[in-house]
């Protein structure tokens, strides 16, 4: 087996995605490649762009492939990319394996030209729908579910008039999470499911519209964020103007937005359907101090995704906080793992305490979540290791009892140390000498009314759901 893995720290994040249509007719690609650059925490695994130039051939050019944004384009590549019209994606392989021909957008060739499409989130009848497009004559590139949806746009298109249409009658066939930009030969579109699982905004720097998972990849290139895509609407860019369809709409109160989002996905500097992410994870901290005070010397977080939730537990408990950790920002998920036979651990590779910090201190130390509770483990043993008397660890979300079908790599039940564990014997495997999880009723402290979904920790699913793992479905057909 390959020495070269996924070093699994935590929980995997979703995708990203970016468009960005020029009406005045300038070169877009370095404005998307700068938005996926501050949509990368959304997945390292690959990415791509494809540019048309709405004013001439309307030949799509494109790039994508394996590894990190700036691995995969430089300045001559980016050059290469003319079009005033763009998609562009991050990935990492929430369904489907990593590999270069998963790699997002996908740009199909057919009757009424040519179809680009990026897509963050995950079908939950996928199996269904390709089997029917297989037995139709279809012929499928890749082992993802994203090239289902463009499957159904493309063959929708041919019965309608307009590209948006054919996006409102793709919608009403697939079923799960989505957040899709698509381009067609003089049309950027955006698309978010009806439950608004997945994030998507829309932003303008002078006459250039953009689309974009989060708000932060806007303020990257120097838009301003008009405003969230509200879920099921489906909003289109021309030279026209801007329209939006919300026929696909649902009541509020049914929809269901990821609160993963606000608790590690998002970055800490997005706003999301309003909801500001700092804000929120900063009410996180302050509900873990309320319900499970403890005295300690200092509070400290698990970079990076513990960070503000620290910072709220100390505001409300008024115990100081601190930096306990040295983070090695040049490791990606993928390294080379070490084997059994050495000592370094992938933890010890990127993190390091700083000895001076927590000697002989009483740590609190906040994190976003505990899934195998291996990573957890080896990180209080390295704060005691380097003198720190006692750890009590606070976790700003519920257990983890259920997987996640839409698009979060939340592992299956055998895989979820809460599935099978009490709160107290977690406790004990890990080395805590106090642990706290987030109760479940305050998680709407972090988003006031917005409709969420917490079935990872509830059970509650928003949807049908397969029953069954179908991430890596398509993987055993090849």
């Amino acid at each position: 087996m390959s020495e070269l893995e996924r070093v699994e720290t935590g929980l995997g994040e979703e995708c990203g995605v970016f468009g960005a249509y020029d009406m005045d007719g300038g070169d877009v690609a370095p404005s998307v490649y700068y938005g996926l650059f501050a949509l990368q925490h959304r997945g390292q695994e690959s990415c791509g762009i494809a540019v048309t130039d709405t004013y001439g051939k309307r030949k799509v050019h494109f790039r994508k492939g394996l590894g990190l944004v700036n691995e995969v384009f430089d300045e001559e590549e980016l050059g290469k990319l003319k079009g005033n019209l763009g998609v562009g994606h991050v990935r990492y392989s929430t369904a489907g394996g990593t590999r270069a021909e998963n790699a997002q957008p996908l740009v199909l060739n057919y009757v009424k030209g040519t179809l680009v499409i990026a897509h963050n989130g995950n079908l939950t009848n996928a199996i269904e729908l390709r089997h029917e497009l297989e037995y139709t004559g279809a012929i499928f590139q890749t082992t993802i579910d994203s090239e289902v949806i463009a499957y159904h746009i493309a063959r929708e298109r041919l019965k309608v008039s307009k590209a948006e249409d054919a996006v409102r009658n793709a919608m009403k066939k697939i079923e799960g999470a989505y957040a899709l930009v698509v381009s067609s030969p003089r049309k950027m579109i955006g698309a978010r499911d009806p439950f608004g699982l997945k994030p998507l905004c829309i932003g303008k720097r002078d006459n250039t519209w953009f689309l974009a998972s989060e708000s932060c990849a806007l303020a990257a290139v120097g838009a301003d964020f008009i405003r969230d895509v509200e879920p099921g609407e489906i909003v289109s860019f021309t030279k026209h103007g801007v329209s939006s369809d919300k026929s696909m709409q649902i009541p509020p109160e049914k929809q269901a937005r990821c609160i993963f989002e606000y608790i590690y996905f998002a970055r800490m500097d997005s706003v999301i359907d309003n909801i500001n992410v700092y804000h929120a994870r900063i009410v996180a901290g302050k509900a873990l101090a309320q319900s499970y005070p403890v005295e300690a010397d200092l509070v400290v977080a698990v970079p990076d995704s513990g960070l503000v939730a620290a910072k709220g537990y100390s505001e409300y408990s008024g115990i100081p906080y601190g930096m306990a950790f040295h983070k090695n920002s040049y490791v990606g998920r993928t390294f080379i793992k070490p084997k059994q036979s050495q000592r370094e651990s992938s933890v010890k590779i990127k993190l390091n305490v700083i000895e001076e910090v927590v000697r002989g201190k009483r740590i609190v130390m906040v994190d976003d979540s505990i899934v195998r509770g291996t990573t957890c483990a080896n990180i209080i043993k390295m704060l005691k290791k380097a003198g720190a008397k006692e750890v009590h660890v606070r976790i700003s979300s519920p257990p983890f009892l259920h997987p996640c079908y839409f698009g979060t790599d939340v592992p299956s039940n055998d895989q979820l140390i809460a599935h099978s564990h009490t709160t107290e014997q977690i406790r004990e495997m890990i080395g805590a000498d106090s642990l706290g999880y987030m109760e479940i009723d305050k998680l709407k402290d972090m988003v006031g009314d917005l409709g969420y979904c917490d079935a990872c920790f509830t059970g509650n699913y928003p949807m049908r759901v397969p029953g069954k793992d179908i991430s890596h479905a398509f993987e055993s057909e090849e």
